[in-house]
């Protein structure tokens, strides 16, 4: 656990609604959609840092924190404001909840209103098993908080380490030195402005479709199919007593506690089965209609429960890995590694992979080891990481017969559990080499 003092208690804020109303606060619109939230004085068009950290969400917050935890001088840039939302699974493994946990941070996501899950329910035909979410790895709960909420806290958290942080900055391209070698990116400020920053690495952590991962022609070096679709919406007035899951031919349907009350509920189904929740209709009753196919007993329970935000989605979610690292750049999070969220693993992924880069990065530049091993090993852990999960998700993207889903998800729940405690084992993040006193 960090010594550091806690950090400052955001208001919480339940829907995009209340986030509208706030000074300087915007919802995260379509693409180019620039915020302008800006910490320290960054006025100069032109910079140098060691790093710059493409993205301020999940994956680059979690990098810039604790490189700046290591002594590095790292700014990380993102075209939106924040407080803002985006699509996500909500869901936390036990992996991130021991890393939030080990990172300081985890008090803080709870004193937001993030409710601790302890129970899991799986629901199929009429069968219903309970379980309890046992103490392991160091943490004895999971947590489902919202995105707009969970985002600023990390990158309030980066503030204090002391990473730079700007937002209302769209990427437009890296730059390059005589060598070939990344050494920057451009792009414009919220005004329009020219920015260009310049560093010893630019990291992409700027989601599937990532600018740094185009601008680098980064590989993809495995792909499957796109044969999933997501949807979800947030109700109150729910009775509920932890995550659930409900499982039928051809779907899977579930809630996660989350803030204010509210939980998250969800559809995961065949992308041909989510026809209906295409555009110009009424996606609200295509979401319940969708539900009460796969368990009309949790649709009862839905109907009587009140809808407190439009319903949204994914369709054909591709099942990539990119090659992360190269001259002078690196990928993390969805630029990295997209899987179906079937396995609501995204964040958990992001985490880790920021954990293991940053630590890598700031070896690097502390001299301590050389840059091409050093970046290989991370690429190759990265591999060994996802590599089981992958291919877990791939095959529950395929939504199998309710038999063989089961025996997937206990093998996805091994996996999660062996991947906690391998980050519970990993040492503190502390300066290193050159950057430490």
């Amino acid at each position: 656990m960090s010594s550091k003092p806690p950090l400052r208690r955001s208001r919480i804020v339940c829907s995009m609604e209340q986030i509208d109303q706030q000074p300087g606060g915007e919802a995260r619109g379509s693409a180019g959609e620039a915020g302008h939230r800006m910490v320290g004085d960054m006025s100069p068009t032109t910079s140098h840092h060691d790093v710059v950290v493409v993205g301020s969400r999940c994956a680059g917050a979690s990098t810039a924190m604790l490189l700046a935890q290591q002594g590095v001088d790292v700014v990380t840039i993102d075209r939106s404001r924040f407080p803002s939302d985006t699509l996500s699974t909500h869901s936390l493994a036990r992996g991130a909840v021991v890393q939030l946990h080990r990172w300081g941070i985890l008090d803080e996501v709870l004193a937001s209103g993030a409710p601790a899950i302890r129970e899991v329910s799986f629901h199929i035909g009429d069968t219903v098993i309970r379980k309890d979410i046992k103490a392991a790895a160091g943490v004895d709960h999971l947590v489902a908080p919202r995105r707009h909420i969970l985002d600023d806290i990390l990158l309030r958290a980066a503030e204090q380490a002391g990473a730079r942080v700007r937002t209302g900055v769209t990427v437009t391209d890296v730059t390059r030195a005589a060598t070939g070698r990344v050494d920057g990116v451009v792009g414009r400020g919220a005004d329009g402005e020219p920015v260009e920053l310049h560093a010893r690495f630019v990291v992409g952590a700027d989601g599937l479709r990532s600018r740094i991962a185009r601008a680098v022609d980064a590989p993809v070096t495995d792909q499957r199919h796109a044969n999933g679709a997501c949807h979800y919406t947030y109700v109150a007035d729910l009775d509920f007593q932890g995550t659930e899951f409900h499982l039928s031919d051809g779907g899977f349907v579930g809630l996660f506690p989350t803030h204010c009350g509210e939980a998250n509920v969800w559809v995961s189904t065949p992308v041909d089965r989510a026809e209906g929740l295409r555009g110009g209709v009424d996606r609200n009753r295509a979401f319940r209609d969708l539900v009460a196919e796969i368990s009309p007993a949790f649709a009862d329970r839905l109907a009587a429960a009140r809808q407190t935000a439009p319903v949204r989605g994914f369709s054909a979610m591709p099942n990539l890995l990119r090659q992360p690292v190269g001259d002078g750049w690196a990928l993390v999070g969805d630029a990295s590694y997209f899987r179906d969220a079937i396995t609501g693993h995204g964040m958990t992924d992001a985490f880790r992979d920021a954990e293991h880069l940053a630590r890598t990065i700031g070896a690097v530049l502390a001299g301590d080891v050389d840059e091409a091993d050093a970046m290989a090993r991370y690429h190759a852990r990265r591999d060994e990481m996802v590599s089981d999960l992958f291919e877990i998700t791939c095959a529950l993207a395929l939504f199998p017969a309710p038999d063989r889903f089961s025996e997937l998800q206990k093998q996805l729940s091994r996996c999660i559990e062996a991947e906690a405690e391998s980050l519970a084992a990993l040492p503190p993040i502390r300066p290193v080499g050159a950057f430490a006193a």
